[in-house]
């Protein structure tokens, strides 16, 4: 259980249940959650005289920065977490993915991962496969439609992209209703027989159109990765101007989940 905020102490002096373990959680800048720093001793005190929970309460803090190497906001924040926390007893945790990567110092006795679990980088030029990663969520689909349009032809909602030569246009069957971004430009590549091809036009609800001019040999039923093994997803939130956590968080419930131990 981690506790950040005055009123889970309140409820836990007040509760004599068994206890439980907690995390302490000391805002030492980011102003997201946690108690105040200067508050951090007594907090801690409150917390080990309630019967309710367990001796051994673990410390922590948020870096707000550490996707950035060297930042200054990150040592500020250690320093302030360490000059709050220097009297008291106990295990720390400081670093998030980024900041077990880029800031040593932030290791402290336990991290909590996100983006590395699922094989991604946190470094905004940089995937998991730098460093050694390898992703383990693939979002795939198929193709249901092949198109072959003529120069000049319009493609998907608005007529955005228009073909500037004949061209051979698939359709798979996936879009934002899936989790695929909306946002995602025109080029934005997708896996198509293990060749890299770029989306065009506005991506729908439930379809996105790829250019499959330069494929050869294509067929309705192929499979389509839109991220995944081969794809970092790092590589498609770029081009869709946003992160890779997104897009790992926003695959809605209406795509069939496999779970595959051996990845």
């Amino acid at each position: 259980t981690v506790v950040h905020h005055d009123s889970q102490i309140r409820m836990l002096e007040v509760d004599h249940g068994e206890p439980v373990r907690v995390w302490l959680k000391i805002d030492s800048g980011m102003h997201r959650l946690g108690l105040p720093a200067s508050s951090a001793q007594v907090a801690w005190e409150r917390l080990r005289n309630c019967s309710s929970v367990h001796p051994d309460v673990v410390l922590m803090t948020h870096l707000a920065s550490a996707d950035v190497p060297e930042s200054e906001q990150s040592q500020w924040q250690l320093a302030t977490f360490s000059a709050a926390t220097s009297a008291l007893p106990g295990l720390r945790s400081v670093a998030n993915s980024p900041g077990l990567l880029n800031i040593p110092a932030a290791r402290a006795d336990w991290v909590r991962l996100g983006g590395l679990l699922y094989g991604q980088s946190t470094h905004a030029e940089r995937t998991g496969t730098d460093y050694g990663l390898k992703p383990v969520m693939s979002l795939d689909s198929k193709l249901i439609a092949i198109n072959d349009l003529p120069a000049g032809e319009p493609v998907g909602y608005g007529g955005t992209h228009r073909c500037e030569r004949p061209s051979r246009i698939g359709i798979a069957a996936i879009g934002y209703g899936d989790g695929y971004p909306r946002h995602a430009p025109t080029g934005t590549p997708v896996l198509v027989r293990g060749q890299r091809c770029p989306t065009v036009g506005r991506v729908s609800m439930d379809l996105l159109a790829i250019d499959l001019t330069e494929l050869a040999d294509v067929e309705v039923g192929d499979p389509v990765r839109l991220w995944g093994q081969g794809l970092p997803v790092e590589v498609v939130a770029r081009h869709a101007g946003t992160i890779g956590y997104e897009l790992t968080c926003g695959v809605t419930r209406r795509v069939l989940y496999v779970e595959d131990e051996l990845i």
